[in-house]
C-alpha cells in the first residue's frame, strides 16, 4: 500500500465569521488549529496568526508534511443540493443586513457570514476533488462555520449550510460516486446529516454521540434507522456520560464497521467533531487525544480496503482549543500514516 497523500485545505480568512463575544464557536478554533499543525511541524509555512498566544504543550513529531490548499468559495448552485432556496435567500438577507440570530439563539452571524460559509463549502468541495484525482488521497478542512447540524431548511448549533451532506451530493453529483459512507464522531448528534440522507440507501451516515437525552440537539436515538427505502442505512450509536476512548474503539470495532464493510463504500466522508475530548466545555465523554488517533486509524484501514484510501475530513466541532488543536494534530497524522 501507498503512503497517503494528505491536504490540508483551510484560510486566514475563516476568523471572518463574527459570532460575537464569548461564543464558543468563535474565530480562535482557526487559530488553534494552524498554531498547532505548525508546531508538530506538520506544515512548514509562516502561521498566519503571529499573535495568537495558546500553550499546546509537547506536540507529537509529524512523520510527514501536508499539501497545503486554498479553497475558493463555492458556487451557490451545490447548496440547493441540500438546501431549499428560501433557507439560502434567508441566510444570504441576515448578512448582508448586519448580522443576527439565525435560530434559538446560539446560531449567531456576522455580516461577513453567508461569504466565509461559501468558503467553509468551497474547503469541503476542493477535497471531494482532490481526493477523487487519484487513489490513497485524503483531506481534512479546517473552517468554520460548521455544518452537521443544519438541516434541509433549518440552521442550527452554529450551522449555515450542511458541508458534509453538500459534499456527498457533489460526489455523486460531479465524480459518479454511488456509495458514500459519512462517520460523525462529533460528541452531538449530526441531526442535519441525517435529515438529508435518512430515506436514501446510497450515503450510509454513522453518528457517534453523547445520550440525546442530557446532550444538543436531543435527536439520535438508536431506534433512529432511516425512513422509507433509507431504512438500515442511519446508525445512531449513543454513549453515556464520561464514555471512555475504550466505549468509542469498541463501539467501532464490534458494531460499526462491520455494517460498513457491508455497504463497502466507494469514499470515506469523516465529520470530525473533536468535543467529544475529556476537556470539552459543551459535553461529558471524556475522549483523548490519542483516543480520535486511532479511531482515524481504525477508519484510514477501512478506507483502504473499500474506497480505495479515498476520505475527506470536515472540521464540525471542538472547542477546548489546547484539546482542538491537538486532537486535530493526531487525526492528521493517523490519516497519513500507511496502513498495516
Amino acid at each position: 500500500m501507498t503512503t497517503p497523500t494528505v491536504a490540508f485545505i483551510s484560510s486566514p480568512r475563516f476568523i471572518e465569521h463574527d459570532t460575537g463575544p464569548f461564543h464558543p464557536e468563535r474565530p480562535d478554533r482557526i487559530r488553534a488549529i494552524h498554531r498547532a499543525v505548525r508546531a508538530a511541524g506538520l506544515i512548514d509555512s509562516p502561521d498566519p496568526f503571529p499573535d495568537f498566544k495558546i500553550d499546546l504543550g509537547t506536540m507529537p513529531a509529524a512523520p510527514f508534511k501536508l499539501l497545503e490548499v486554498q479553497p475558493k468559495p463555492a458556487d451557490e448552485q451545490w447548496i440547493n443540493l441540500v438546501h431549499t432556496p428560501q433557507y439560502v435567500e434567508n441566510i444570504r438577507h441576515v448578512a448582508q443586513t448586519g448580522g443576527g440570530v439565525l435560530d434559538q439563539g446560539d446560531t449567531r452571524i456576522g455580516a461577513a457570514s453567508y461569504d466565509i460559509a461559501l468558503l467553509s463549502l468551497g474547503g469541503v468541495l476542493a477535497a471531494c476533488d482532490w481526493v477523487m484525482q487519484e487513489p490513497n488521497r485524503r483531506a481534512f478542512t479546517a473552517g468554520r462555520p460548521p455544518g452537521h447540524h443544519a438541516e434541509p431548511d433549518r440552521p442550527m448549533g452554529f450551522c449555515l449550510f450542511s458541508n458534509i451532506a453538500i459534499g456527498a451530493r457533489y460526489l455523486q453529483k460531479k465524480h459518479g460516486v454511488n456509495r458514500i459512507a459519512i462517520v460523525d464522531f462529533d460528541v452531538h448528534h449530526g441531526n442535519g446529516t441525517q435529515a438529508v440522507f435518512e430515506a436514501d440507501p446510497s450515503v450510509f451516515f454513522v453518528s457517534l454521540h453523547e445520550d440525546p437525552r442530557v446532550c444538543y440537539p436531543g435527536s439520535g436515538y438508536e431506534w433512529e434507522t432511516g425512513v422509507g427505502p433509507g431504512v438500515g442505512y442511519t446508525m445512531n450509536v449513543v454513549f453515556p456520560p464520561r464514555a471512555t476512548d475504550e466505549n468509542y474503539l469498541e463501539a467501532l470495532n464490534r458494531r460499526i464497521l462491520p455494517v460498513l464493510e457491508t455497504f463497502a463504500p466507494e469514499v470515506l466522508m469523516i465529520s470530525a467533531g473533536f468535543d467529544a475530548h475529556l476537556d470539552d466545555p459543551l459535553a461529558n465523554v471524556e475522549l483523548s487525544e490519542a483516543g480520535f488517533g486511532e479511531m482515524t486509524r481504525r477508519l484510514a484501514a477501512f478506507a483502504d480496503r473499500h474506497c480505495n484510501g479515498r476520505i475527506v475530513s470536515v472540521l464540525e466541532g471542538g472547542y477546548h482549543l489546547r484539546a482542538l488543536g491537538r486532537s486535530a494534530v493526531r487525526h492528521l497524522i493517523a490519516l497519513g500514516e500507511q496502513s498495516e
